[in-house]
Parts: C-alpha cells; sequence; structure tokens
C-alpha cells in the first residue's frame, strides 16, 4: 500500500481530533500543529509513521463482515454517492479527497475502518497503491480536455490512447485507476454540460476513452433530482460494465411528482428539536442571522430589475413551501440569491439553513455538518442529489453481484487490456 503524506495523514486525523488533542497524542507543542496545518513549516517525514502507529488504531473500527461487493470513493466530496452505493450493502475501501474543509464533513460521517484507506490527492497516488474493488464511484471535476496534443509519457505504453487526449485533466486520473485495477464496474457523475462542453469533443473523448480504449460497456442518463427533493438538479450520471450485462435505464424508478419545498424546511413550530445554531427558541425558529440584510436584499431587488429591464433572466429565485428550487450552487454562500425563502409580504427573505441545504440535497438529518456555514453551503452546493445516487446503485447493484458471482465461478475469464 502506497505510503500516504505526513500532511494528508495530519488533516485525516484532525477531521476527529482537536490541535490540542492531537499534540498531546503526538508528544509536541499545539503551536507545532498548527504550523503544520497552515503549511509555515513541513510536518516532518517521520510523522507519518507517528500517526500511522499511535492515531490511526485509535480511530480504525474492526470489520469482519463479507459485504456483497466494495468500492472505492474518488473526488469525494461529503460522500454523498458513498451513501447511496452503501445502502445497497456496498462498502467503501478506499476514499480521495483533497479538500481539508470536505475532508472532515466525510471522516466525521464514515468512520475509519481497518479495511479503508483514505488518501488526499488521487494525481500523488499510484494506482497500483489502490485496494482492488468491484466498484469505483467518481464525481470527477470537468476541465478542459486537450485532444490535440500528445503526452510525453503514455501509461499505457501506447503511442496513441487516452493519454495523450486527457493528460492534465482529473478524469485522467479516473482513467488510469480503471485502467489499472479493471473494475466489475463505475459509475462517474458530472455537470449536465459535460455533453455540450467544448462542442461535444469533451464528451466524445471520454466515451472514447470509455469504451474503446478501455473496453467497458457504457449507458449514461441525464437525471433530474427533482424527483426526490424539490430541486431541478440535472447531473450527467456514466455507468460502465466491464462485461456485457443486462443493465438498462428503464429500470429506474423516478417518481412522477416529486416533493415541494415545505417539506424539507424547519417546522418552526415546535414539532421539531432546535437544531442550533440553525434554529433556535422553543419553537425552533429561524436563527435571523440567515434573514437577508436590508442593504443586500436592495441590491439585490435592483439588480434584477435592472436585468429584467434588458431583458435578461438574471436575479434571484424567491420560492415558498410549494415551489421546487433552482439549483443550489456551491456560491450559495455569498448571497444566497439563487434560492430565497419568502417569510411573508413585507418581510425580507432569508437563505436556506446548511441544514435545509442537506435535506434539499437529500441528507438524513444524522449527517454530521461539523464545518461553518460558508463551507457547509459549499460542500452541499458541490455534492450529488443522495436519493438519486441511490436509485441508480439499486438498479446496478443486481449486475456487478452477477459479475462477481461469474468471475468466482470462473464463468468469466478477466483479459489483461489491449492483449
Amino acid at each position: 500500500m502506497s505510503q500516504l503524506p505526513p500532511l494528508d495523514l495530519l488533516r485525516q486525523a484532525r477531521a476527529r481530533y482537536s490541535q490540542g488533542e492531537l499534540a498531546s497524542l503526538l508528544d509536541v507543542d499545539v503551536r507545532t500543529v498548527r504550523r503544520w496545518e497552515v503549511r509555515e513549516n513541513d510536518p516532518p517525514p517521520y510523522l507519518a509513521d507517528v500517526i500511522r502507529q499511535r492515531i490511526l488504531p485509535l480511530m480504525a473500527v474492526p470489520r469482519t463482515d463479507s459485504p456483497p461487493f466494495t468500492f472505492i470513493d474518488l473526488f469525494a466530496g461529503i460522500g454523498g454517492i458513498r451513501l447511496g452505493f452503501e445502502k445497497h450493502g456496498g462498502r467503501c475501501v478506499f476514499t480521495s479527497e483533497w479538500n481539508g474543509f470536505a475532508q472532515k464533513t466525510y471522516l466525521a460521517n464514515f468512520p475509519l475502518d481497518d479495511a479503508h484507506v483514505f488518501a488526499g490527492d488521487i494525481t500523488a497516488v499510484d494506482a497500483a497503491d489502490v485496494p482492488d474493488h468491484d466498484v469505483l464511484l467518481a464525481g470527477f471535476p470537468c476541465q478542459p480536455f486537450s485532444i490535440a496534443g500528445v503526452s510525453k509519457k503514455n501509461a499505457l505504453g501506447r503511442p496513441h490512447g487516452f493519454e495523450c487526449t486527457t493528460q492534465g485533466t482529473l478524469f485522467f486520473d479516473v482513467a488510469r485507476v480503471i485502467a489499472t485495477k479493471r473494475p466489475k464496474a463505475f459509475l462517474l457523475e458530472n455537470v449536465k454540460n459535460l455533453l455540450s462542453h467544448d462542442k461535444g469533443n469533451t464528451f466524445r473523448v471520454i466515451l472514447q476513452t470509455l469504451r474503446n480504449e478501455l473496453g467497458y460497456d457504457i449507458h449514461y442518463k441525464v437525471i433530474d433530482g427533482q424527483h426526490f427533493t424539490p430541486q431541478h438538479r440535472e447531473r450527467i450520471i456514466i455507468v460502465g460494465f466491464r462485461e456485457k450485462t443486462g443493465f438498462s435505464w428503464d429500470d429506474l424508478q423516478l417518481p412522477a411528482n416529486g416533493p415541494r419545498l415545505g417539506s424539507i424546511l424547519h417546522p418552526q413550530d415546535g414539532s421539531e428539536t432546535v437544531v442550533e445554531p440553525y434554529t433556535i427558541g422553543p419553537l425552533g425558529k429561524i436563527n435571523p442571522k440567515y434573514t437577508l440584510t436590508q442593504n443586500l436584499w436592495t441590491y439585490l431587488q435592483a439588480y434584477k430589475e435592472k436585468h429584467s429591464a434588458a431583458g435578461n433572466g438574471f436575479g434571484f429565485g424567491l420560492v415558498d413551501t410549494n415551489s421546487v428550487t433552482r439549483t443550489l450552487s456551491a456560491r450559495y454562500h455569498k448571497d444566497g440569491s439563487e434560492i430565497l425563502v419568502s417569510q411573508g409580504r413585507g418581510k425580507r427573505p432569508r437563505r436556506l439553513t446548511p441544514r435545509e441545504c442537506a435535506r434539499l440535497m437529500g441528507y438524513p438529518d444524522d449527517f454530521k455538518i461539523p464545518v461553518s456555514d460558508t463551507q457547509a453551503y459549499r460542500q452541499f452546493g458541490n455534492s450529488v442529489v443522495v436519493p438519486v445516487m441511490r436509485e441508480v446503485a439499486r438498479i446496478m447493484t443486481p449486475h456487478i453481484q452477477a459479475l462477481i458471482e461469474e468471475e468466482r465461478d470462473g464463468v468469466v475469464q478477466t483479459l489483461p487490456l489491449f492483449a
């Protein structure tokens, strides 16, 4: 197994322990831990061994049961895709997420066990060091693809192939893990605009890579999250299987009439346990800090009027309990303009609370939010709609298990890539 850098291990430990607790466990001054975290000083190489020996064993939860299938979680964010696949019996054996705040939320909700490895930057991980797994999951970021250049180094040893068309993009890191580990299936998630990016060239390269270079049977579909939560959120899901299967998008069960916003809002009538700091008082009223200031509300109204006069559709989105919202974005923390909740005539609207954002994305109420509001808004704005992932996992699981059984029984002989 690859040796993770000391800073990655430190961040992993910090998701569970305070700076003071870590300083005590590591026998260093708390200021030393603080300097490591802000990169004022690089942690010494020996720190990695110390964390592995003294801290990670304390965080591990032994697992002895055998799961129906295993998976890895790349570009994991806060674990939305993972939740969907765990619901159907999968066990995560490897996670990669580079953002320190997202790591904190992820690790607060998914305790480490002795069969799991957590890495920071996937670009720094050798694909051969990724644990064996049945399914690869990745909500990879979309970056511009250069399809004309030829890379200096080709991971597959061919003069032309997926590396020369995707080198320098984060999709390459997904592709090189698939090429090396040959999982039985994968699920990739991205924005709908991936289909039209660069006049369709980006998506063409992705399909060429997955189908022609890696040899997987590919299925893709744009799914709107509003079937499950009160939010219009279209995302493309790309599913691949190493062998031909009977997988079909026709098996999806998408409710025709999804819920409305009132179903995820704090009721503010005392029927919900107070969720501080989001709600306060005996009735669980919304904390006033989520109501827009007069200056911001005045600005947003003027901005909308200006663009309306020019014939543009720019402006805020005012919603009520019967609404389906616009897409929650990672910039929601700035002004909340895409989803402003009406508080009645003559009253200034408010932002959703982070807990309401979690519900809007389909996260359960026991999902922990250990970060600031700003970071929480960013994380949920970048997340997947969990029930969508759960439904796709449901129709994938029988085919994943069939491939596992066939391989175990010797029916399928896995051939080396480009044999």
